[in-house]
């Protein structure tokens, strides 16, 4: 993720700095004013770029996951590069409003001239700039009511929706209101890459095409209640579900209005074009889920997606896996697909952290599906019984690598736990958050 967003921010800061040296300071310009004007035009820039960039991301492009690590950092990556957009939007808009302040420190005189336009380009460009004005308010009220955790997922779908017009409302002010002379440098041919690549993106999500191509249609065949908060769904699928590896996710719709939601595939695949979810009660739309299934129910499954998958290990380190409450449906795909080969499973110690290790009801799955793979050592830790994992009962972890799935809290303690003890295995972790 870090990785893509330096390297498009640095992109445009050449381009931005490219442009910059081969233009003429204005005659008899302040230094202010032309350092104000220039500032508005990177802060833009760097905004419709990111932005772009989000819209692109949404899509789901597969032929991403395998260098961002799996299409859970794809979505880490849209969510970020996202923020960003809006905090340069946030900025942009604030360095237009210090003309005001220009005015009282140095006066008008020294101001850069403006470019001027006749005819439909000059209606066009005053169009473009009330255009931007108004969809920056829009990404801001977006911005607050994503980072606000408590606000209901649904309707922040339905305002979700808006994203791809305010996009083009953005993308047009982009065009237009750019400077003339980038569209003859470097900096124009990366805006119009970018305007490209973010287009595309908005009239996929307007016309309902995204992930289309990698979705199977079928019905739910069982549904168990295995615990009060945890509903288990099978589903049958058609043949073109082209069939998943152990550890990967899917995006499940239950329910049109409600959307598709991201969750772990906890099967593994015996090429019956079954798939099993493992549903947590954790927020408005699973706590009620389970009342709203019925079996026969039909379903939409796009996927599969992921990485974290037992095939990507390296055969030359030792292994660790440590799942947190409900991250622990990908090792159960994992040891379910291990059951028909118990001699090519590797030698691991798999750590379960649970609420409760009397009453969790993934206890004694886990602990028959390790009975048959000696290689796998379970350790379970309740915390109810005082028994939570730390860093120290990691054994071996200087020489292993860890695939963890679970909450970040838990992920952000053992990693700084380990640091502490000197150890820095590779850790794989699952970017599980989509809002």
């Amino acid at each position: 993720m870090k990785t893509l967003l330096t390297l498009l921010l640095t992109l445009v800061g050449l381009a931005w700095g490219w442009d910059l040296m081969q233009a003429a300071p204005p005659t008899g310009a302040h230094p202010l004013w032309i350092a104000r004007q220039q500032l508005l035009t990177l802060s833009g820039f760097l905004s419709i770029a990111l932005m772009s960039l989000t819209m692109f991301l949404a899509t789901r492009p597969g032929w991403l996951e395998s260098p961002l690590g799996g299409m859970d950092r794809v979505y880490r990556t849209h969510k970020w590069s996202g923020i960003l957009a809006v905090v340069f939007a946030a900025l942009h808009w604030l360095i237009e409003m210090s003309s005001d302040v220009l005015k009282a420190m140095v006066g008008r005189e020294g101001r850069v001239p403006k470019e001027t336009f006749t005819g439909l380009l000059e209606i066009l460009r005053d169009l473009a700039g009330d255009m931007g004005e108004w969809a920056i308010y829009a990404v801001l009220a977006m911005l607050a009511i994503t980072l606000w955790k408590k606000f209901p997922y649904r309707i922040w779908r339905i305002l979700h929706r808006a994203m791809p017009v305010l996009y083009l409302m953005l993308a047009f002010h982009a065009a237009l209101l750019a400077p003339q002379g980038y569209w003859r440098q470097p900096a124009g041919a990366l805006l119009a890459v970018l305007l490209l690549a973010g287009v595309y993106g908005a009239v996929r999500s307007l016309l309902g095409s995204i992930g289309r191509s990698r979705e199977a249609t079928g019905r739910i065949v069982a549904i168990e209640h295995p615990g009060s908060d945890l509903t288990t769904v099978r589903c049958h699928l058609e043949r073109r579900w082209t069939g998943h590896r152990p550890g990967q996710f899917a995006f499940v719709t239950f329910d049109h209005s409600e959307g598709a939601h991201p969750f772990t595939i906890a099967s593994a695949d015996h090429g019956d074009n079954t798939v099993s979810f493992e549903i947590k009660s954790l927020g408005d739309y699973t706590g009620s889920l389970a009342q709203r299934l019925q079996t026969g129910q039909a379903v939409r499954v796009e996927g599969p997606y992921g990485r974290f998958d037992l095939e990507r290990r390296d055969p030359k380190a030792g292994q660790i896996w440590i799942a947190g409450g409900i991250g622990v449906t990908p090792f159960l795909a994992w040891l379910e697909s291990l059951q028909s080969r118990p001699d090519q499973a590797p030698a691991a110690d798999l750590h379960y952290c649970t609420r409760d290790q009397q009453s969790d009801v993934f206890v004694p799955r886990l602990q028959a599906l390790c009975a048959s793979l000696p290689g796998v050592q379970l350790h379970i830790h309740g915390a109810r019984q005082g028994n939570t994992l730390k860093a120290a009962a990691l054994q071996g972890a200087q020489k292993a690598e860890i695939w963890f799935c679970g909450p970040s809290g838990l992920a952000t303690s053992l990693r700084e736990g380990l640091q502490a003890l000197g150890a820095r295995p590779r850790f794989h972790q699952e970017a599980f958050e989509m809002r």
